[in-house]
């Protein structure tokens, strides 16, 4: 899970532009949490803000309303999510005069939080991203003549009440009278705002302010996911799966380009279907291929592909690409036959191992990242020990795992034998113990050896370097730190060569060629 992000923008604005107009007094804070899938709604919301004028700042104390775009994934998302509108709430005692809500906690939690939370003042669902602005004007509105907002329904409760249910109607597809009161709630000075728009309908792609470094930007290729695992809720939350036309994405990769993009990173729920509900096949290569002839971007990575789906063309493209960093996350979430099956993950055990080793037979020096999920209902422990032993053998450059997590709503939540959390936890500690030992060992093939590493900037307490190899994805895995006899840039690129190790960590110096 990232951790929450308060974003500014101070440097780069939009896909096509983003030329700041009618600069307006009120000051927008932002917290985005959860993926970067999620981060790209922020920055949409972001743009569209930026173009309407509002002041987009970093310190919350500063803010007038603060927008928290949530994830709800796992329970720990939840708490995280929670926890900031707590932690931001105190804020209102002060100048803060809203908070606004966003992404999938709104979507999953609608009612709960307009009708549960008084210290919010707007709630927008992952299909409403585009009426951020009308949200923020209806807050600014509201509270502009207060010296305080009053977090909360006083006198007009019976009338938003009223509305909400004209939401929850509508969401559920039954009729209400017409498409404004499905679109927005009523004007009165004390309600809140809300917006659930059909997450299916919202169109994808679009202009967006980048709130990553300069050197590197995530670009969502799909919305959406079809394959109902039965521990997830992202098909409930996203809707289903949707493709963006590679024409399209074209475009938003030569934009990044020319903001000085030198690391893209493509993502989507399942990046590896990309293409099949636009074009009748899987089209990941395709698309990988498009954006190498239309660019010059060095580094293309991508996250997120499921095991039943890595084609053999896409294994061709990273032999015979060399600008695709040969990296690959996919998420196999366990090895035995019969937790799959209880997941409802696709192709079984087979379907992963082939995937794998045709990774490795074909492409040298590819980096697979993978998650397992430890503690699902029902999981024995010889089950845990098949995992265990799978990760051992295939010897996985990069692991995650989490402990199951029981989500309501999900057919998972009503299975027979649910673990106790003490034991998932024990498996959690076992199998990432496992894990340190095989990085450790990894990391140790690495001494001595130069790689080729992009910085991304300098560390003054302990005087050093930082930045990723193509062995590392931005944000979720290890850094490398080093020493450089000339002053480095942002997103540039240099030889490094290590010369020592910590647990997940690289130690090296520069070497000029």
């Amino acid at each position: 899970m990232n951790p929450a992000k308060t974003l500014s923008m101070d440097k780069r604005y939009g896909h096509k532009n983003g030329n700041i107009i009618n600069m307006r007094k009120t000051r927008i804070g932002f917290v985005s949490l959860g993926c970067p899938k999620n981060q790209i709604d922020t920055e949409v919301m972001l743009h569209e803000l930026i173009q309407e004028g509002y002041e987009i700042v970093a310190e919350d104390i500063k803010a007038d309303i603060i927008i928290i775009n949530t994830c709800a994934f796992i329970t720990s998302a939840k708490k995280e999510a929670i926890d900031n509108i707590l932690d931001i709430a105190w804020l209102k005692k002060k100048r803060l005069r809203g908070i606004i809500v966003t992404g999938c906690l709104a979507e999953r939690y609608r009612e709960q939080l307009l009708t549960e939370m008084p210290e919010i003042d707007a709630v927008l669902g992952t299909g409403s991203i585009h009426d951020i602005v009308r949200a923020v004007r209806h807050v600014d509105e509201k509270t502009k003549n207060s010296k305080h907002s009053s977090g909360g329904i006083v006198d007009g409760e019976a009338d938003s009440k009223a509305e909400n249910e004209k939401y929850r109607l509508a969401s559920e597809g039954k009729e209400v009278k017409s498409e404004e009161e499905m679109l927005c709630v009523n004007t009165s000075e004390q309600d809140k705002f809300s917006s659930f728009i059909d997450k299916n309908k919202l169109s994808l792609g679009g202009d967006r302010a980048v709130t990553t470094p300069e050197y590197f930007a995530y670009m969502k290729i799909a919305e959406g996911c079809d394959n109902c695992c039965t521990y997830c809720i992202i098909p409930k939350l996203r809707g289903n799966f949707r493709s963006r036309p590679i024409e399209e994405l074209i475009s938003e990769a030569k934009t990044l380009e020319g903001l000085g993009v030198k690391e893209l990173v493509l993502v989507a729920q399942d990046t590896s279907r990309y293409g099949e509900d636009l074009y009748g096949e899987y089209s990941l290569a395709k698309l990988i291929r498009a954006i190498t002839e239309n660019t010059k971007i060095p580094w293309i990575r991508i996250l997120y592909c499921y095991p039943d789906k890595i084609t053999d063309e896409l294994i061709e493209e990273f032999k015979n690409n060399s600008r695709l960093v040969n990296y690959i996350d996919i998420p196999i979430q366990h090895i035995s036959d019969s937790v799959l099956r209880r997941m409802n993950r696709h192709g079984g055990s087979a379907v992963i191992r082939n995937a794998v080793d045709r990774l490795r037979k074909n492409v040298p020096g590819i980096v697979i990242r993978t998650t397992a999920i430890v503690g699902f209902p029902g999981e024995t422990e010889e089950e845990f020990s098949e995992l265990c032993e799978y990760i051992k053998e295939a010897h996985f450059e990069r692991f995650g795992a989490f402990t199951y997590s029981r989500e309501e709503d999900t057919p998972a939540y009503d299975f027979e034998n649910q673990i106790d959390e003490q034991i998932k936890q024990d498996r959690y500690d076992i199998i990432m113990k496992q894990q340190m030992e095989i990085s450790d060992r990894q990391n140790r093939k690495k001494l001595g050896k130069t790689l080729q590493v992009i910085c991304e900037g300098y560390d003054p307490v302990s005087e050093t370097y930082f930045g990723r190899s193509y062995a590392d994805a931005p944000e979720i895995d290890g850094k490398i730190y080093f020493s450089s006899e000339r002053k480095l840039s942002e997103g540039e690129f240099v030889s490094v060569k290590i010369n020592d190790i910590l647990d997940y960590d690289l130690i090296g110096k520069v070497v000029e060629k």
